[in-house]
């Protein structure tokens, strides 16, 4: 960035009527290569693949993670992915963030893609986390109700918002601990970062959450968000499936050292 032709730091302030020049350099094309990245492959047929990604592993690439992604380990893995979604997310129909583990269904072939697209579409899949909170919740049930968008404030987050997108997650208390509680939660829809926002705004911030929670408190990296359930009807069979796989090590470790401090 240059003022008049001089190069200046981002953080200085300009004055009226000086001249700002900006450039911006050329976009860097993102190569999709296959890599023989590990795969945890719960399910597979001709028309589609359940696969439990692993906490840290990032769904499709992006400018900031163009490599080592779960896309890059399905072309390595997979014969084929559906093309509906643009060139960097082959055969991927949801997602779940970085740091968060656990089930998504990928489809194979576009036909398949567009079947269970419209089951999410529709709130006809299962779909259901387990997670780890700040604090002591109450109620044993309950259901959060309310929109979210990107935040106002910091356009790097997304919040509750009065004229953001509808967005509901129930939850049930599995466990409670001294200062945390363990919950299970079904989405009814699927809003980017949902479960985070919804906790955070009741007053129950996800343990290990950089973004909407508090400091580090637990060891581990990222938020304790699993997806630990999903149930779908097969596109070409009809037929209803539903998978589970428990929660990670690490994960299971923190609630067994909990439950020796209570």
């Amino acid at each position: 960035m240059t003022v008049e032709g001089e190069a200046v730091r981002a953080s200085r302030k300009v004055v009226s009527g000086e001249t700002l020049v900006i450039t911006i350099p050329e976009p860097k094309e993102l190569d999709l290569l296959p890599e023989d990245l590990p795969l945890e492959i719960i399910y597979e047929d001709d028309d589609l693949a359940v696969v439990n990604k692993g906490q840290g592993m990032v769904v499709h690439p992006s400018a900031g993670h163009p490599n080592g992604t779960l896309v890059n380990a399905l072309l390595y893995h997979l014969k084929s992915l559906s093309s509906i979604n643009d060139v960097i997310r082959p055969g991927i129909v949801h997602r779940i963030d970085k740091d968060t583990s656990g089930l998504l269904m990928v489809a194979k072939n576009n036909a398949t893609h567009e079947s269970l697209a419209q089951q999410l579409k529709d709130k006809t899949t299962l779909r259901k986390y387990v997670a780890l909170v700040h604090g002591n919740i109450s109620h044993d049930k309950g259901t959060i109700n309310a929109p979210i968008g990107r935040s106002k404030t910091n356009r790097k987050v997304q919040a509750v918002i009065a004229d953001g997108k509808p967005a509901v997650t129930h939850f049930t208390v599995l466990e409670r601990f001294e200062n945390f509680t363990l919950v299970e939660l079904q989405l009814e829809t699927g809003r980017t970062h949902q479960i985070r926002v919804h906790m955070q705004y009741i007053g129950f911030p996800l343990a290990g959450d950089p973004i909407y929670g508090p400091r580090k408190t637990l060891e581990g990296q990222g938020q304790y968000l699993h997806a630990k359930k999903l149930g779908f009807k097969h596109p070409k069979t009809g037929e209803e499936l539903v998978f589970e796989v428990p929660i990670p090590a690490q994960f299971e470790n923190t609630l067994a050292k909990l439950k020796k401090i209570d």
